[in-house]
């Protein structure tokens, strides 16, 4: 478990007490405090990168610190924590993913390489971990607990046990075990997932759930098996039962799912917010660039009628207890002095933003360098998907001409990624099956080398004509093609194979445009400003091909794969069903 503590306690003593100068005192500042609520003004006094005192009497100098920073009467809050996301997601590296959040007032990160770890394994995680040393922001790893996220029902690069689980633990940045999505397993006290869980709980580690709309007795089966946090939590009702049960409600605003304005409307009127968090999960460079990084999720929660400061708190210190890392989450004595100025706590502009004491980034901008490193895995081919041909991709029938009963994944609306399994009957000529209102093709091929490969049929996905293909595809990430003629689908599956992994587009056969993505299949080295510009194009292009619906049309075909999203979805195995973890033939009698 990692420990934060300073470098010299007599020197942080001798400061706290007066008798020695503090590094840095932030004076004319209104102080956000997150034990109590309340807002006053204050001097902070820094030593070695932890918070030796704060004055609340004294306000006028001298200061007795080397540096003086004037707060210019501006709210100072806390370093924020984003309690659960995925650095993959942003399709940034982990250094490029610092450089566009920092400015926004985030500290400290907990986040799950599980995307990564299902393309490359243990090796993932250590890449994940490593490129994020020395950077002037915290980044803590979870351990992915389910590579792959549904055993036997996909076929990812990597497979999860517990000696995979008990290696990783020894990072120094590892505080926790991944988001357990595995809920039916965890319920059931399935033998593979217990034994990761033990041997996560032997090293010390919090657990991370994923429990969505589990609630009664099944929520008590979960909570009984170990997890217990649930950012998947969609509606007050559900975020109400987990409250209750003694569950941390991770309440997530991320470019895919907005969750917190249920959340947050549906649980006012309680007395205790303790357990209660906000976090990112999913966040496009786009939205991070812009609209912002948690300072957007806790604008957001204010906006829906949360207190500031209980939203501050929620992004704060809820988190760090959480995760059971102390010493960060507070502007208080002993704590590390992460620390944010901003001119309004609603709005949650960051205008300076301190890391361990040191200014790192002011009005929108780093104040210190990230130096450029190389790394062996962001030179790697990802793409071992074989060789593919037109014939992989046409859906044969068991009869040759005449109709067939299908099992069809049928999405509920053009903007949830929940599916369910329809039956349709459908015409087939000459042994191929006839699309019909509403419906495209899918195809799942695995990429990493296990020669697996599935056809299906989607209503309602959206798009309306030609193929639109991704190597990002939550989450063994394997290559997922929707398309109406084999024709695009096969030059698609060729472009990302040839690019090395990505998102791409096709109509009659042409590449219309492709989203390079060559870590991994998943990211880019490109920084966040460059590839906010490429994807604008990349969306543009899919919108002109149905699209239109979705805010980020980018974001549709990534849970396609997704086995722990209800009910239906597709792998490079068939059709699962979620609940029953097992494979749905695609042709019905």
């Amino acid at each position: 478990m990692i420990k934060l503590e300073p470098k010299n306690k007599k020197a942080l003593l001798k400061t706290a007490l007066g008798l020695e100068p503090a590094d840095l005192a932030i004076n004319n500042c209104r102080l956000v405090n997150v034990f109590t609520g309340e807002i006053y003004p204050a001097v902070v006094y820094v030593k070695d990168g932890f918070i030796a005192h704060v004055e609340t009497e004294k306000l006028e100098g001298p200061y007795g610190a080397l540096e003086i920073y004037d707060g210019e009467g501006r709210y100072l809050i806390p370093g924020l924590i984003d309690s659960h996301m995925h650095i993959e997601s942003s399709m940034m590296t982990p250094r490029n993913f610092a450089r566009v959040v920092i400015p926004h007032g985030t500290t400290t990160i907990i986040h799950d390489p599980h995307e990564l770890a299902n393309v490359y394994g243990v090796d993932a995680v250590k890449y994940m971990h490593d490129s994020a040393d020395d950077l002037p922001m915290r980044q803590l790893v979870d351990i992915p607990s389910c590579v792959p996220a549904v055993p036997g029902c996909e076929n990812a690069g990597a497979e999860f046990f517990a000696g995979e689980i008990r290696e990783l633990a020894k990072l120094k940045r590892v505080v926790g075990l991944a988001e357990v999505m595995d809920f039916y397993g965890v319920m059931n006290g399935d033998e593979r997932m217990m034994d990761i869980i033990e041997a996560a709980q032997e090293s010390g580690l919090y657990l991370q759930g994923h429990a969505p709309g589990l609630g009664g007795r099944q929520l008590s089966a979960y909570l009984c098996g170990g997890p217990n946090t649930c950012h998947e939590t969609t509606n007050g009702e559900e975020a109400l039962g987990k409250l209750r049960a003694g569950m941390y409600v991770d309440a997530r605003e991320s470019s895919i799912t907005k969750n917190v304005k249920a959340i947050v409307e549906g649980i006012q009127g309680i007395r205790f917010y303790d357990t209660l968090t906000l976090c990112s999960d999913d966040r496009e460079s786009d939205d991070l660039l812009h609209t912002g990084h948690l300072n957007a999720v806790v604008r957001k929660a204010i906006e829906c009628g949360m207190d500031p400061v209980l939203a501050i708190k929620s992004a704060t210190i809820n988190t760090a207890r959480e995760i059971g890392v102390s010493h960060i989450g507070a502007v208080a004595p002993g704590y590390t002095a992460d620390m944010v100025l901003t001119k309004d706590i609603h709005t949650m502009w960051a205008d300076a933003v301190f890391y361990g004491g040191k200014l790192v980034a002011e009005h929108g901008k780093l104040t210190v360098e990230i130096e450029d490193r190389e790394y062996e895995m962001e030179t790697r081919n990802s793409m071992n998907a074989g060789n593919v041909s037109l014939d992989d991709f046409i859906v044969k029938a068991p009869v040759e001409n005449g109709t067939v009963k299908v099992h069809v994944m049928e999405y509920h609306d053009l903007l949830q990624s929940m599916t369910r399994c329809a039956v349709e009957e459908l015409e087939v000529k000459d042994n191929k099956v006839v699309l019909g209102e509403g419906m495209a093709f899918v195809a799942v091929i695995n990429r990493h080398g296990k020669g697996t490969k599935a056809l299906g049929i989607v209503k309602n996905f959206g798009s309306s004509e030609g193929a639109i293909a991704s190597t990002v595809s939550h989450d063994s990430h394997n290559l997922t093609i929707v398309y109406f003629k084999p024709e695009d689908a096969l030059a698609a599956a060729k472009e990302l194979i040839a690019k090395g992994g990505g998102m791409t587009a096709v109509k009659d056969g042409v590449v219309l445009n492709t989203l390079r993505l060559e870590v991994g299949g998943l990211m880019t080295r490109l920084n966040a400003e460059e590839l906010t510009k490429e994807a604008a194009r990349m969306k543009e292009v899919e919108r002109g091909l149905g699209l239109t619906a979705q805010e980020n049309p980018l974001l549709r075909i990534v849970s396609l794969a997704l086995p722990v999203i209800p009910d239906v979805k597709m792998s490079d195995l068939g059709l699962v069903s979620v609940a029953e973890q097992k494979i749905i033939p695609l042709f019905t009698s």
